[in-house]
């Protein structure tokens, strides 16, 4: 059976248990109802859609308007749906065949998600019903999951008339046993009030159906508290402690103390939950404390003031909401909008490490719509499901995919890729001024510059480049693309003499090439050029060369194989940055002021094969 990298089987789903009947955190957790296709009908962009899901942790990924948040919202719709009519009709109305009216609601009353209308839902703003349609319940959004006895699903179907919107399960195979999976909504940042009431596990659960986790938080981390202060006590019943093995299962699976674990480890930080009565108190109050982590336990600072968690950033505001709710027994799906948006890249990398230890510890399912680098980077490719407008949807299999993926492969905007895919030509360099000085020393040769050349500035390695061409090269057929890099501080014979990069060949269409200079800027340290690009005169130039950089240009400047001093000038190091004031031993002239100056007979060698490669290939 196969596993993917959170050691689940890919396919080991049993029977669901309804949250009320699963076990307390000491106890082995059984496997939960997780979605693994979802449907849509006429919703935002989708037409007519399918997306396969994976258990486990799943990143949506792709362009903007591709449909990542889409696919978060349907979700979110489906599990509003189902809470509504939970609630006004009863669990009976999801089971195969019950049939039964819609449901009509305000539309003050739909909290799933933040649209300017109800219309706004449907496909192109078209509610009205098509031929093809077999009632007025246009909109459609239907999950499946496992069973025991085979796949589940249930369809909810919406209609908007009036300015009232109704809701009807329009197809279901469920009978009385089966159970629905529970999902979560949170967006970008969930709002959240100091003055929290107290209120039943149904309000809560509705407040979460209608994507207003935000507003019951305090709830959800009281009752984790409490259920971990039971546990507790059974777990020391009739003993003096806790034994190290209970209390080790204990911190590896309870909510609570995975929480406040993530929390020490992160922020340096854990809450304090006053005592909650019932009988006289009407607001939950919790307090972050801050401290050392010592082990499992936050050693605090001396003489800190506890203070409300409400005045914390909105980062840590953020990282509680999601592990509240990544946490929480009676949540199986987690949808996750662009968690991302308020933590600082440093924290971005330890959301996703966090994530797999709940994912592990739980069985959940975690869907996360991101734009993060810092996360993709990280992420193992099969985890990524880039979504593509107009094009469906994939999870990646390797890491020339994912490498694509965070060049903006399959965005709705990328110039430069729109325009490669016409050209077929790339051409990748690592500063943004190396382009103008090629060319201006390409004019002086009269060398015509091959314009389908498409540039791309990236610090990239070769390899890593190399994986960029085979993911373009799976939407460019025939795509051509030559990387050039600085050798820096590389063995000069580490480049052949036609700037061959060997590291990096085995790729019909793919020419690594290497400067044998450390950069092009030592190409351009010509005395002649330089006293005309400063006003200075060849005696002062040759002078400072010597004195301050320990080098004298002979007539080898221009051969491919100059001598040692030339081939390894820091040519950074002598002429003015592009942009910005020239330091003590720089001339004030940047490269490009060089190139200007520089005659066809002055250009090296190096420089000839390099465009006679761009013309030849172009």
């Amino acid at each position: 059976m196969p596993f993917n990298r959170h050691g689940m089987a890919n396919d080991a789903h049993q029977e669901p248990v309804p949250s009320s009947a699963r076990p307390a955190s000491g106890a082995s957790q059984p496997q939960r109802p997780t979605v693994c296709r979802v449907t849509f009908h006429r919703f935002k962009q989708f037409r007519d859609e399918t997306f396969e899901l994976r258990p486990g942790v799943t990143l949506l990924a792709g362009g903007n308007n591709a449909g990542k948040s889409s696919i978060l919202h349907g979700l979110a719709i489906w599990e509003f749906c189902r809470t509504a009519v939970e609630m006004e009709r009863g669990s009976e109305t999801f089971l195969a065949g019950h049939g039964g009216q819609g449901l009509g609601l305000g539309d003050d009353e739909f909290s799933a998600i933040t649209v300017p209308s109800l219309k706004h839902l449907w496909t192109n703003l078209r509610t009205q019903k098509e031929e093809a349609e077999p009632d007025g319940y246009t909109l459609r959004i239907r999950c499946e999951w496992k069973g025991s006895q085979g796949p589940l699903h249930v369809e909810f179907g919406l209609a908007l008339a009036n300015d009232r919107l109704f809701v009807k399960t329009t197809a279901s195979n469920l009978s009385d046993s089966d159970v629905l999976p529970r999902l979560a909504y949170l967006p970008p940042f969930a709002g959240m009030t100091d003055r929290e009431l107290r209120t039943t596990g149904a309000v809560r659960r509705r407040r979460i159906g209608e994507g207003l986790a935000g507003a019951v938080l305090r709830n959800i981390l009281l009752d984790m508290q409490q259920r971990n202060v039971e546990e507790r006590a059974r777990l020391r019943a009739g003993k003096t402690k806790i034994t190290d093995r209970d209390l080790a299962h204990l911190r590896a699976n309870d909510p609570w103390e995975l929480l406040q674990q993530n929390l020490r480890a992160t922020f340096g930080a854990e809450l304090d939950i006053a005592p909650f009565r019932e009988e006289y108190h009407s607001y939950i109050r919790v307090e972050i404390v801050k401290g050392t982590l010592d082990g499992h336990k936050l050693k605090r600072h001396a003489h800190y003031t506890k203070r409300d968690l409400m005045v914390e950033g909105s980062g840590f505001l953020q990282w509680l909401s999601v592990f509240a709710l990544a946490t929480d027994p009676e949540i199986d799906v987690l949808l996750l909008d662009e968690p991302d948006a308020h933590l600082h890249p440093s924290l971005q990398e330890q959301l996703l490490d966090s994530l797999d230890g709940i994912v592990l510890a739980t069985g959940k399912q975690v869907l996360i719509a991101t734009h993060s680098s810092e996360i993709l980077r990280d992420a193992e490719p099969t985890d990524i499901l880039q979504v593509r407008a107009g094009k469906g949807s994939r999870y990646l299999v390797d890491e020339n995919q994912k490498a694509g993926l965070l060049a903006g492969l399959g965005s709705d905007y990328a110039p430069r890729i729109d325009r490669a895919k016409r050209t077929k030509r790339l051409l990748f360099v690592e500063g943004r001024s190396d382009i103008a000085v090629l060319k201006t020393l390409a004019e002086k040769l009269g060398i015509t510059w091959a314009e389908q050349w498409i540039e791309w500035t990236t610090t990239r390695t070769q390899k890593e480049r190399k994986q960029l061409y085979l993911a373009f090269g799976e939407e460019i057929p025939d795509l051509v693309v030559l990387s050039l890099r600085d050798r820096d501080d590389e063995p000069v014979e580490a480049v052949s003499a036609n700037l061959v990069d060997p590291s990096a060949s085995g790729e019909a269409d793919f020419h690594p090439r290497r400067w044998r200079r450390r950069y092009i800027e030592s190409y351009l340290i010509w005395p002649p050029a330089i006293a005309a690009a400063t006003g200075l005169t060849l005696g002062e130039v040759e002078q400072r060369l010597s004195e301050q950089h320990g080098i004298s240009v002979t007539a080898r400047f221009v051969d491919s194989d100059a001598p040692q001093a030339l081939m390894d000038v820091r040519g950074k190091a002598i002429l003015k940055p592009p942009s910005g004031n020239a330091t003590l031993t720089q001339f004030d002239a940047s490269a490009y002021d060089v190139a200007q100056e520089m005659t066809a007979d002055a250009i090296p060698e190096d420089i000839k094969t390099l465009l006679d490669d761009l013309t030849s290939l172009g």
